[in-house]
Protein backbone atom coordinates (compact mmCIF):
# COMPACT_ATOMS: atom_id res chain seq x y z
CA UNK A 1 0.00 0.00 0.00
CA UNK A 2 1.04 3.89 0.58
CA UNK A 3 4.18 2.85 2.33
CA UNK A 4 5.78 1.38 -0.11
CA UNK A 5 4.06 3.25 -3.04
CA UNK A 6 7.04 5.54 -5.27
CA UNK A 7 7.06 7.60 -8.22
CA UNK A 8 10.49 8.30 -9.90
CA UNK A 9 10.84 9.97 -12.92
CA UNK A 10 9.97 8.62 -16.68
CA UNK A 11 13.12 7.58 -18.52
CA UNK A 12 13.01 6.89 -22.21
CA UNK A 13 15.50 4.19 -24.22
CA UNK A 14 17.48 4.94 -27.67
CA UNK A 15 19.62 2.85 -29.72
CA UNK A 16 20.77 3.84 -32.88
CA UNK A 17 20.96 0.91 -35.25
CA UNK A 18 18.78 -2.08 -34.80
CA UNK A 19 21.87 -4.02 -36.26
CA UNK A 20 24.55 -2.92 -33.21
CA UNK A 21 21.16 -3.82 -30.97
CA UNK A 22 21.11 -7.17 -32.27
CA UNK A 23 25.09 -7.35 -31.72
CA UNK A 24 25.03 -6.29 -28.51
CA UNK A 25 22.17 -8.14 -26.57
CA UNK A 26 23.96 -11.03 -26.36
CA UNK A 27 26.69 -9.17 -25.09
CA UNK A 28 25.07 -7.82 -22.05
CA UNK A 29 22.42 -10.97 -21.20
CA UNK A 30 25.72 -12.54 -20.45
CA UNK A 31 27.41 -9.84 -18.43
CA UNK A 32 24.12 -9.49 -16.64
CA UNK A 33 24.26 -12.95 -15.50
CA UNK A 34 24.28 -13.66 -11.94
CA UNK A 35 24.87 -17.34 -11.45
CA UNK A 36 23.95 -16.58 -7.53
CA UNK A 37 20.45 -15.88 -8.59
CA UNK A 38 20.15 -18.92 -10.91
CA UNK A 39 20.93 -21.20 -7.75
CA UNK A 40 18.53 -19.14 -5.70
CA UNK A 41 15.19 -19.19 -7.94
CA UNK A 42 16.17 -23.30 -7.68
CA UNK A 43 16.17 -22.91 -4.37
CA UNK A 44 13.28 -21.13 -4.01
CA UNK A 45 11.38 -23.32 -6.20
CA UNK A 46 11.31 -26.15 -3.98
CA UNK A 47 10.48 -23.57 -0.99
CA UNK A 48 7.16 -22.78 -3.47
CA UNK A 49 6.32 -26.03 -4.09
CA UNK A 50 6.21 -27.29 -0.79
CA UNK A 51 3.82 -23.78 0.02
CA UNK A 52 1.55 -24.95 -2.40
CA UNK A 53 2.74 -23.48 -5.53
CA UNK A 54 2.51 -25.87 -8.55
CA UNK A 55 5.72 -26.30 -10.90
CA UNK A 56 4.02 -24.54 -14.01
CA UNK A 57 2.58 -21.25 -12.09
CA UNK A 58 6.32 -20.73 -10.93
CA UNK A 59 8.03 -21.27 -14.39
CA UNK A 60 5.38 -19.38 -15.71
CA UNK A 61 5.68 -16.64 -13.16
CA UNK A 62 9.13 -16.58 -13.54
CA UNK A 63 10.23 -17.09 -17.43
CA UNK A 64 12.42 -14.37 -18.28
CA UNK A 65 13.00 -13.32 -14.86
CA UNK A 66 16.92 -14.03 -15.28
CA UNK A 67 18.53 -11.62 -13.22
CA UNK A 68 17.70 -9.00 -10.17
CA UNK A 69 16.44 -5.51 -10.54
CA UNK A 70 18.85 -2.50 -9.80
CA UNK A 71 16.49 -0.39 -10.17
CA UNK A 72 14.43 -1.94 -7.54
CA UNK A 73 17.63 -1.85 -5.10
CA UNK A 74 18.41 1.31 -5.63
CA UNK A 75 14.61 2.64 -4.55
CA UNK A 76 15.10 0.11 -1.66
CA UNK A 77 18.54 1.97 -0.38
CA UNK A 78 17.32 5.72 -1.14
CA UNK A 79 17.12 7.86 1.54
CA UNK A 80 15.62 11.32 0.76
CA UNK A 81 18.07 14.44 0.96
CA UNK A 82 14.77 16.01 2.12
CA UNK A 83 12.87 15.51 5.26
CA UNK A 84 9.53 16.40 4.12
CA UNK A 85 8.13 19.44 6.50
CA UNK A 86 4.31 19.26 6.62
CA UNK A 87 3.19 22.32 4.42
CA UNK A 88 5.31 20.01 1.54
CA UNK A 89 3.66 16.49 2.40
CA UNK A 90 -0.19 17.91 2.42
CA UNK A 91 0.20 20.40 -0.14
CA UNK A 92 1.56 17.72 -2.47
CA UNK A 93 -1.98 15.49 -1.47
CA UNK A 94 -4.47 18.08 -0.92
CA UNK A 95 -4.90 20.18 -4.29
CA UNK A 96 -7.54 21.46 -6.18
CA UNK A 97 -6.57 19.37 -8.56
CA UNK A 98 -7.03 16.19 -6.54
CA UNK A 99 -10.34 17.14 -4.89
CA UNK A 100 -11.63 18.04 -8.53
CA UNK A 101 -10.88 14.72 -9.49
CA UNK A 102 -12.00 12.60 -6.73
CA UNK A 103 -15.55 15.24 -7.46
CA UNK A 104 -15.34 14.10 -10.90
CA UNK A 105 -15.02 10.32 -10.56
CA UNK A 106 -17.42 10.08 -7.46
CA UNK A 107 -20.22 11.63 -9.76
CA UNK A 108 -18.76 8.86 -12.40
CA UNK A 109 -19.15 5.61 -9.99
CA UNK A 110 -22.21 6.86 -8.09
CA UNK A 111 -23.71 3.37 -7.57
CA UNK A 112 -20.28 1.49 -7.32
CA UNK A 113 -19.75 4.14 -4.71
CA UNK A 114 -23.07 3.23 -3.04
CA UNK A 115 -22.85 -0.54 -3.46
CA UNK A 116 -19.54 -0.42 -1.52
CA UNK A 117 -20.75 1.88 0.68
CA UNK A 118 -24.06 -0.47 1.75
CA UNK A 119 -21.71 -3.36 2.06
CA UNK A 120 -19.20 -2.04 4.07
CA UNK A 121 -20.71 1.08 6.13
CA UNK A 122 -17.45 3.17 4.61
CA UNK A 123 -17.93 6.94 3.45
CA UNK A 124 -17.40 7.07 -0.49
CA UNK A 125 -15.34 9.97 0.27
CA UNK A 126 -12.43 8.06 2.16
CA UNK A 127 -11.89 5.57 -0.38
CA UNK A 128 -11.72 7.93 -3.38
CA UNK A 129 -8.83 9.74 -0.87
CA UNK A 130 -7.41 6.69 -0.71
CA UNK A 131 -7.20 6.16 -4.79
CA UNK A 132 -6.24 9.70 -5.01
CA UNK A 133 -3.45 9.20 -2.42
CA UNK A 134 -2.66 5.67 -3.91
CA UNK A 135 -2.00 6.07 -7.37
CA UNK A 136 -3.84 9.23 -8.39
CA UNK A 137 -6.66 7.58 -9.54
CA UNK A 138 -5.17 5.28 -11.40
CA UNK A 139 -2.68 7.29 -13.54
CA UNK A 140 0.44 5.91 -11.60
CA UNK A 141 -0.59 2.64 -13.32
CA UNK A 142 0.05 3.77 -16.97
CA UNK A 143 3.30 4.32 -15.71
CA UNK A 144 5.42 1.63 -16.82
CA UNK A 145 8.72 3.13 -15.28
CA UNK A 146 6.74 2.51 -11.74
CA UNK A 147 4.77 -0.32 -12.24
CA UNK A 148 7.41 -3.54 -13.01
CA UNK A 149 6.79 -7.11 -12.36
CA UNK A 150 5.86 -8.09 -8.93
CA UNK A 151 7.74 -11.53 -9.08
CA UNK A 152 11.04 -9.57 -10.12
CA UNK A 153 10.57 -7.22 -7.61
CA UNK A 154 9.77 -9.25 -4.71
CA UNK A 155 12.31 -11.79 -5.71
CA UNK A 156 15.12 -9.04 -6.25
CA UNK A 157 14.25 -8.20 -2.33
CA UNK A 158 14.20 -12.06 -1.42
CA UNK A 159 17.81 -12.41 -3.18
CA UNK A 160 20.05 -9.27 -2.63
CA UNK A 161 18.20 -6.97 0.34
CA UNK A 162 19.05 -8.74 3.41
CA UNK A 163 17.36 -6.04 5.20
CA UNK A 164 14.11 -7.34 2.95
CA UNK A 165 14.65 -10.73 2.65
CA UNK A 166 11.68 -11.55 5.21
CA UNK A 167 9.37 -9.13 3.35
CA UNK A 168 10.19 -10.26 0.13
CA UNK A 169 10.42 -13.41 0.59
CA UNK A 170 6.68 -13.48 2.27
CA UNK A 171 5.20 -10.85 -0.14
CA UNK A 172 6.60 -13.17 -3.03
CA UNK A 173 4.86 -16.61 -1.80
CA UNK A 174 1.54 -14.23 -1.68
CA UNK A 175 2.16 -13.21 -4.91
CA UNK A 176 2.72 -16.24 -6.70
CA UNK A 177 -0.58 -17.69 -4.58
CA UNK A 178 -2.67 -14.50 -6.48
CA UNK A 179 -1.18 -15.80 -9.58
CA UNK A 180 -1.87 -19.76 -9.12
CA UNK A 181 -5.59 -18.43 -8.00
CA UNK A 182 -6.35 -17.17 -11.45
CA UNK A 183 -7.57 -13.25 -10.27
CA UNK A 184 -4.36 -11.86 -12.55
CA UNK A 185 -2.21 -12.96 -15.35
CA UNK A 186 1.68 -12.83 -14.78
CA UNK A 187 1.88 -10.03 -18.05
CA UNK A 188 -0.20 -7.53 -15.41
CA UNK A 189 0.84 -8.58 -12.08
CA UNK A 190 2.39 -5.50 -11.46
CA UNK A 191 3.02 -3.08 -9.05
CA UNK A 192 5.70 -0.40 -7.40
CA UNK A 193 9.20 -1.49 -6.21
CA UNK A 194 7.93 -3.10 -2.86
CA UNK A 195 5.18 -4.80 -4.83
CA UNK A 196 2.24 -2.79 -4.15
CA UNK A 197 -0.16 -3.53 -6.35
CA UNK A 198 -3.60 -2.00 -8.32
CA UNK A 199 -5.21 1.47 -7.85
CA UNK A 200 -5.27 1.81 -4.27
CA UNK A 201 -1.38 -0.48 -3.97
CA UNK A 202 -2.18 -3.28 -1.81
CA UNK A 203 0.93 -5.69 -0.85
CA UNK A 204 0.46 -9.35 -1.83
CA UNK A 205 -0.71 -10.16 1.49
CA UNK A 206 -3.16 -7.23 2.59
CA UNK A 207 -4.23 -8.79 -1.40
CA UNK A 208 -5.10 -12.05 -0.08
CA UNK A 209 -6.46 -10.85 3.32
CA UNK A 210 -9.02 -8.34 1.82
CA UNK A 211 -9.35 -8.57 -1.94
CA UNK A 212 -13.45 -8.66 -3.10
CA UNK A 213 -14.93 -9.07 -6.30
CA UNK A 214 -17.03 -6.31 -6.65
CA UNK A 215 -18.09 -6.02 -10.30
CA UNK A 216 -19.06 -10.09 -10.18
CA UNK A 217 -16.61 -11.14 -12.90
CA UNK A 218 -15.40 -13.90 -10.90
CA UNK A 219 -11.79 -12.35 -10.13
CA UNK A 220 -10.16 -9.88 -7.25
CA UNK A 221 -8.82 -7.42 -9.83
CA UNK A 222 -7.26 -4.40 -8.32
CA UNK A 223 -5.18 -3.47 -11.20
CA UNK A 224 -8.49 -2.91 -13.77
CA UNK A 225 -11.63 -2.75 -12.01
CA UNK A 226 -11.99 0.40 -9.94
CA UNK A 227 -14.85 -1.50 -8.53
CA UNK A 228 -12.84 -4.19 -7.15
CA UNK A 229 -10.31 -1.76 -6.26
CA UNK A 230 -11.82 0.71 -4.07
CA UNK A 231 -14.18 -2.20 -2.57
CA UNK A 232 -10.79 -3.96 -0.96
CA UNK A 233 -9.68 -0.73 0.36
CA UNK A 234 -13.09 -0.32 1.46
CA UNK A 235 -12.78 -4.47 3.03
CA UNK A 236 -9.41 -3.37 4.82
CA UNK A 237 -11.58 -1.07 6.52
CA UNK A 238 -14.52 -2.32 7.27
CA UNK A 239 -12.19 -5.35 9.03
CA UNK A 240 -10.02 -3.14 11.07
CA UNK A 241 -13.32 -1.54 12.63
CA UNK A 242 -14.09 1.01 10.54
CA UNK A 243 -17.11 3.25 12.67
CA UNK A 244 -20.02 3.51 9.58
CA UNK A 245 -21.56 6.92 9.65
CA UNK A 246 -18.33 8.80 12.09
CA UNK A 247 -16.23 11.07 11.20
CA UNK A 248 -12.12 10.49 11.03
CA UNK A 249 -11.53 14.08 13.20
CA UNK A 250 -12.14 17.43 13.82
CA UNK A 251 -10.05 20.92 13.31
CA UNK A 252 -9.95 22.08 16.64
CA UNK A 253 -8.17 25.59 18.39
CA UNK A 254 -6.22 24.69 21.10
CA UNK A 255 -5.31 26.72 24.41
CA UNK A 256 -1.71 28.23 24.60
CA UNK A 257 -1.66 26.16 28.08
CA UNK A 258 0.11 22.75 27.86
CA UNK A 259 -2.48 19.81 27.04
CA UNK A 260 -2.04 16.55 27.92
CA UNK A 261 -0.96 13.67 25.41
CA UNK A 262 -2.67 10.85 25.09
CA UNK A 263 -6.65 10.07 24.37
CA UNK A 264 -9.48 11.54 26.29
CA UNK A 265 -13.35 12.14 26.19
CA UNK A 266 -14.45 15.12 23.88
CA UNK A 267 -15.88 16.32 26.88
CA UNK A 268 -12.31 16.22 28.87
CA UNK A 269 -11.24 18.20 25.97
CA UNK A 270 -13.55 20.85 25.85
CA UNK A 271 -12.98 21.79 29.50
CA UNK A 272 -9.38 21.89 28.84
CA UNK A 273 -10.31 24.63 26.37
CA UNK A 274 -10.42 22.80 23.26
CA UNK A 275 -13.31 24.13 20.49
CA UNK A 276 -14.46 23.38 16.83
CA UNK A 277 -13.01 25.37 14.70
CA UNK A 278 -16.48 25.65 13.47
CA UNK A 279 -18.07 26.93 16.51
CA UNK A 280 -20.63 24.14 16.65
CA UNK A 281 -20.88 20.96 19.41
CA UNK A 282 -19.49 17.98 18.83
CA UNK A 283 -21.79 15.42 18.05
CA UNK A 284 -20.78 12.62 20.46
CA UNK A 285 -18.94 14.20 23.58
CA UNK A 286 -18.30 10.67 25.53
CA UNK A 287 -16.03 9.45 21.85
CA UNK A 288 -12.48 8.88 23.02
CA UNK A 289 -10.38 11.59 20.74
CA UNK A 290 -6.21 11.96 20.84
CA UNK A 291 -5.05 15.75 20.13
CA UNK A 292 -2.83 15.79 16.84
CA UNK A 293 -0.56 19.04 16.05
CA UNK A 294 1.06 17.70 12.36
CA UNK A 295 3.02 21.05 12.15
CA UNK A 296 3.37 22.12 15.29
CA UNK A 297 1.16 24.20 17.73
CA UNK A 298 1.65 27.01 15.07
CA UNK A 299 -0.56 24.80 12.27
CA UNK A 300 -3.92 22.94 12.45
CA UNK A 301 -4.45 20.95 15.22
CA UNK A 302 -7.31 17.85 15.56
CA UNK A 303 -8.98 16.00 17.71
CA UNK A 304 -8.37 12.55 16.02
CA UNK A 305 -11.12 9.45 16.63
CA UNK A 306 -11.40 5.68 16.39
CA UNK A 307 -11.87 5.89 12.20
CA UNK A 308 -8.59 7.71 11.94
CA UNK A 309 -6.78 5.26 13.83
CA UNK A 310 -8.47 2.75 11.24
CA UNK A 311 -6.86 4.39 8.69
CA UNK A 312 -3.14 4.28 9.92
CA UNK A 313 -3.94 0.16 9.47
CA UNK A 314 -4.07 1.13 5.79
CA UNK A 315 -0.56 3.63 6.04
CA UNK A 316 0.79 3.71 10.01
CA UNK A 317 1.61 7.27 9.14
CA UNK A 318 -0.43 9.85 10.85
CA UNK A 319 0.52 12.68 7.99
CA UNK A 320 -1.31 10.08 5.96
CA UNK A 321 -4.28 9.29 7.80
CA UNK A 322 -5.06 12.99 8.54
CA UNK A 323 -4.30 14.17 4.26
CA UNK A 324 -6.99 10.99 3.49
CA UNK A 325 -9.69 12.98 5.82
CA UNK A 326 -8.76 16.17 4.94
CA UNK A 327 -8.88 15.91 1.28
CA UNK A 328 -12.09 13.15 1.61
CA UNK A 329 -14.12 16.14 3.93
CA UNK A 330 -12.78 18.49 0.48
CA UNK A 331 -14.08 16.21 -1.58
CA UNK A 332 -17.35 15.49 -0.19
CA UNK A 333 -18.43 19.43 -0.33
CA UNK A 334 -15.95 20.66 3.06
CA UNK A 335 -14.42 23.90 3.47
CA UNK A 336 -10.30 23.68 3.38
CA UNK A 337 -8.81 24.01 6.68
CA UNK A 338 -9.31 26.99 8.46
CA UNK A 339 -5.51 27.21 10.07
CA UNK A 340 -2.99 26.95 6.96
CA UNK A 341 0.02 25.16 7.25
CA UNK A 342 2.94 27.33 8.16
CA UNK A 343 5.16 27.61 5.04
CA UNK A 344 8.09 30.64 4.97
CA UNK A 345 6.81 31.44 1.25
CA UNK A 346 3.94 31.89 -1.41
CA UNK A 347 2.84 28.68 -2.18
CA UNK A 348 1.90 27.87 -5.91
CA UNK A 349 -1.02 25.71 -6.78
CA UNK A 350 -0.98 22.20 -8.89
CA UNK A 351 -0.46 24.07 -12.62
CA UNK A 352 1.52 26.45 -11.14
CA UNK A 353 3.75 23.68 -9.79
CA UNK A 354 3.83 21.76 -13.45
CA UNK A 355 4.38 25.44 -14.61
CA UNK A 356 7.58 25.41 -12.28
CA UNK A 357 8.61 21.92 -12.85
CA UNK A 358 8.37 22.65 -16.78
CA UNK A 359 10.66 25.34 -16.69
CA UNK A 360 13.24 23.70 -14.50
CA UNK A 361 13.73 20.46 -17.00
CA UNK A 362 13.11 23.23 -19.90
CA UNK A 363 16.67 24.97 -18.78
CA UNK A 364 18.28 21.68 -17.72
CA UNK A 365 17.99 21.55 -13.71
CA UNK A 366 15.14 18.74 -13.26
CA UNK A 367 14.80 15.49 -14.82
CA UNK A 368 11.95 14.17 -13.30
CA UNK A 369 8.33 13.65 -13.79
CA UNK A 370 6.01 16.68 -14.84
CA UNK A 371 3.61 15.82 -11.93
CA UNK A 372 2.70 19.23 -9.83
CA UNK A 373 3.86 17.84 -6.56
CA UNK A 374 6.97 19.80 -5.55
CA UNK A 375 9.02 16.53 -3.58
CA UNK A 376 12.95 16.28 -3.31
CA UNK A 377 13.89 16.35 -7.10
CA UNK A 378 12.08 19.52 -7.57
CA UNK A 379 13.47 20.96 -4.63
CA UNK A 380 16.86 19.93 -5.83
CA UNK A 381 15.94 21.48 -9.03
CA UNK A 382 14.91 24.43 -7.40
CA UNK A 383 18.67 25.16 -5.83
CA UNK A 384 20.50 24.37 -8.77
CA UNK A 385 18.51 27.12 -10.46
CA UNK A 386 18.56 29.60 -7.34
CA UNK A 387 22.43 28.97 -7.40
CA UNK A 388 22.38 29.60 -11.21
CA UNK A 389 20.67 32.53 -10.75
CA UNK A 390 22.98 33.98 -7.89
CA UNK A 391 19.55 34.25 -5.17
CA UNK A 392 19.27 33.24 -1.73
CA UNK A 393 19.19 29.37 -1.42
CA UNK A 394 15.85 28.13 -0.08
CA UNK A 395 14.55 25.49 -2.34
CA UNK A 396 11.24 26.13 -2.19
CA UNK A 397 8.49 25.70 -4.41
CA UNK A 398 7.45 29.72 -4.81
CA UNK A 399 5.39 31.82 -6.28
CA UNK A 400 8.33 34.36 -6.06
CA UNK A 401 10.93 31.38 -7.78
CA UNK A 402 8.07 30.78 -10.41
CA UNK A 403 8.43 34.66 -11.37
CA UNK A 404 12.07 34.44 -11.68
CA UNK A 405 11.86 31.62 -13.71
CA UNK A 406 9.36 33.03 -16.27
CA UNK A 407 11.65 36.22 -16.40
CA UNK A 408 14.43 34.71 -17.29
Amino acid sequence: MGLFASTPSRRSYLCSSLFSLLVMVPLLVSAAADPGFEKWKKEFRQTAMKEGISAETFDRAFKGVDSPDQWVLDKASYQPEFKAPAWQYFDNRITKFAVKRGRDKKQELQPWLDKIEKQSGVNPNILLAIWSMESSFGAILDNQTVMRSVIRSLATLAYADPKRKKFGTSQLLAALKILQSGDIDESHLTGSWAGAMGHTQFIPTSYQAYAVDMDGDGKRDIWNSVPDALATAANLLKENGWRSGETWGYEVTIPDNKLPAGKLKISEWEKLGVTRVSGKAFPRPDDIAELKVPAGRGGPAFLMLKNFFVIKRYNNSDRYAAAVGILADQIGGGAPLTKDWKRPFTRLDHDEVVELQTKLKEKGFYDGEIDGKAGGETRKAILKFEESAGVELQGFPSKEVLELLRKQ
